[in-house]
């Protein structure tokens, strides 16, 4: 079975073809706007981006969606969820947090023309459970409580990459950014016994100097919320079987050579992610969801960290479908068959060439990881296909996305305006307006540097 991912490339040269128009553009050739029946509540899922990342989509294009979902009578909400404390400054661990971070990103019910809500809750414990029998690893999975109530929901995806993931596209955007709290942690493999971090992990508390030659040994117990880490005079000590795989103390721990990460948990939780998105679809109802990935920005790294590294590939396009697996998977062949950007991961890692794996190679954390296993996975437990066909979609005519408020030419619309309030003062300088030179040498100024040697 094939399914249709519609695509239209990232150039723009007029009004028409501008990223937010082609958007729209393939959510009207995918079919989306059928989804939306008068009343219906429709979630507008998302990432908000982290504190000082700049990475992140831009809030017109959720404000485009909004309007566009109201113009179908739905009432749409824009959502994104509470994280786990997954390094030691969180910044959108509560919905406190969550809602200053957006804002401070543009969020907000004025540029959305919409409200802006956290979908699970002050602390991430609104959540609705989903029974999940043909889950590959996961059985059951907990997703926000505000999509699971939606009637449709329309995922708004940033395509690029994932440290943990290897990939950050749709699978991910529901598989962790739609599950509630304990459900991140059901999909980071918290206190799995097989797969979780204190299981996998290889410690090495003799990398620890201990309070008496660690400067800083403080933020090793300062970052762990569940009080795990407890530093001695001269080690460390960690209860590995209480750890829940909340990642705050990740970076501090791998910087001191103190653990070794598993290839295991990484693929465990890959996995995790293909469940959990399948678990987020039951949730809103099959035939419900509706996927758009923005293939623009294309860093190795998430939205979710404090800054946005240069891009791998350029600007690839926009994407759109209802199947998940064949929309990410047409991203990452696009982005295979990129060739890598200049001064980028893909430069130093020596990636640049098309026809080459990028994100393996470009991973922040764990390089060498399969950045198919998402979408593998997706495949095997019916979420859906990789085997799909690219349908170019043709960009609309420049009347079709003139300004919404007043489409009108503006020679109707400010005619009489300009006769009444005339900007232009032709009654100066004998109609000319303003005091200026007549003719200038402008070849003197038009010269290049180097000609002037």
């Amino acid at each position: 079975m094939t399914s249709k991912v519609y695509y239209m490339d990232a150039r723009s040269n007029s009004p028409q073809t501008s990223l937010v128009s082609k958007m729209i553009t393939v959510f009207e050739a995918a079919g989306f706007d059928k989804l939306i029946k008068p009343g219906d509540v429709v979630a507008i899922k998302l990432h908000c981006g982290e504190w000082n990342n700049t990475g992140y989509l831009r809030p017109v294009y959720a404000r485009t969606i909004a309007d566009k979902v109201k113009s179908l009578g739905g009432r749409p909400f824009v959502c994104d969820t509470t994280t786990q404390p997954y390094n030691p400054y969180a910044t959108r661990c509560t919905a406190l947090d969550l809602m200053v971070t957006a804002e401070r990103n543009g969020y907000s019910s004025a540029t959305l023309g919409c409200p802006f809500i956290c979908a699970d809750g002050f602390l991430g414990m609104d959540d609705y459970r989903v029974d999940l029998p043909e889950g590959y690893i996961l059985k059951e999975a907990y997703i926000a409580q505000a999509i699971a109530a939606a009637d449709v929901m329309i995922v708004l995806t940033h395509f690029k990459g994932h440290a943990l993931g290897v990939i950050g596209g749709s699978l991910k955007n529901l598989g962790i950014g739609a599950q509630s709290k304990r459900g991140k942690f059901n999909v980071h493999m918290g206190c799995h016994p097989t797969y979780g971090l204190g299981s996998s992990a290889i410690f090495h508390p003799e990398n620890c100097k201990g309070r008496k030659g660690e400067e800083d040994w403080q933020i090793l117990e300062d970052c762990c919320p569940y009080g795990l880490i407890h530093v001695t005079e001269d080690s460390i000590e960690w209860e590995r079987e209480k750890c829940v795989n909340c990642l705050s103390c990740l970076r501090p721990m791998i910087s001191r050579g103190i653990w070794e990460l598993s290839e295991d948990n990484f693929n465990a939780t890959n996995a995790a992610i293909a469940d959990a998105c399948l678990a987020t679809v039951k949730a809103v109802g099959p035939g419900k969801v509706a996927f758009i990935n923005m293939a623009i920005d294309i860093s190795k790294g998430c939205d979710c960290i404090c800054f946005a590294d240069v891009p791998i590939v350029p600007n690839l396009g926009v994407f759109a479908g209802y199947d998940p697996v064949a929309l990410d998977k047409a991203c990452l062949d696009k982005v295979v068959e990129a060739e890598g950007v200049q001064g980028s991961t893909a430069e130093e890692m020596e990636v640049m060439e098309s026809g080459v794996r990028k994100f393996e190679s470009c991973s922040p954390l764990m390089a060498g990881l399969s950045e198919e296993a998402q979408l593998n996975t997706g495949e095997i437990i019916g979420l859906g296909t990789l085997s799909y066909e690219l349908v170019p979609v043709d960009e609309k005519e420049m009347t079709d996305v003139a300004f919404p408020p007043d489409p009108r030419p503006v020679g109707v619309r400010f005619r009489r305006l300009f006769k009444k309030l005339q900007p232009f003062p032709y009654d100066r300088y004998e109609g000319k307006g303003y005091n200026r030179e007549e003719k200038v040498d402008l070849e003197r100024v038009n010269t290049h540097f180097d000609d002037k040697k």
